[in-house]
């Protein structure tokens, strides 16, 4: 018998939308209550319990920077890799779809260290050196023993038994 393969809106995210176990049900008022402001970096996580603003599937997992803020919409914008260009996408989403994003977490807290290392430095009259370096190689080791201790392994040599 024949059939058409469906290709709907939401075709592919049997896994992608489920919700995982014991997280069922609809989201708490907390989700609701976070405060957003353009330029925040935001992750897009779809919410299946509520449908309204629900991004197309493509934007499930994907971070982006706030660029509107409605009343429950947020506008966001971010990049796309269509064949050999990179398109800029701005999608508005419901609150309950979008997160605030830890990406730009350890970069604030380095600027904030190394604004207080200037100041420091400034102070003591020194040049404070901020570039993060690499690890690089580990130090150098000698290893000392007498004589008597250094055992070589040789193979035995090969005798032909001819029995």
């Amino acid at each position: 018998k024949l059939h058409t393969i469906s290709r709907g809106y939401r075709s592919g995210t049997r896994n992608k939308f489920s919700k995982k176990f014991r997280t069922k049900g609809m989201p708490g008022v907390s989700r609701y209550l976070a405060t957003f402001k353009r330029g925040d970096y935001v992750d897009i996580i779809v919410d299946s319990s509520v449908q309204k603003g629900m991004p197309f599937s493509f934007y499930h997992g994907r971070t982006g920077v706030v660029f509107n803020v409605n009343r429950n919409a947020l506008g966001v914008e971010m990049t796309k890799i269509v064949g050999n260009r990179q398109l800029r996408k701005r999608i508005h989403v419901n609150i309950a779809h979008v997160r605030k994003s830890r990406c730009n977490e350890d970069f604030l807290r380095r600027v904030k260290e190394n604004d207080r290392k200037k100041q420091d430095a400034k102070l003591l009259g020194t040049t404070a050196h901020v570039k993060r370096v690499p690890e690089g190689p580990k130090e150098m080791k000698i290893v000392k023993a007498a004589p008597e201790d250094v055992e070589v392994l040789t193979p035995l040599p090969f005798i032909e038994n001819y029995f």
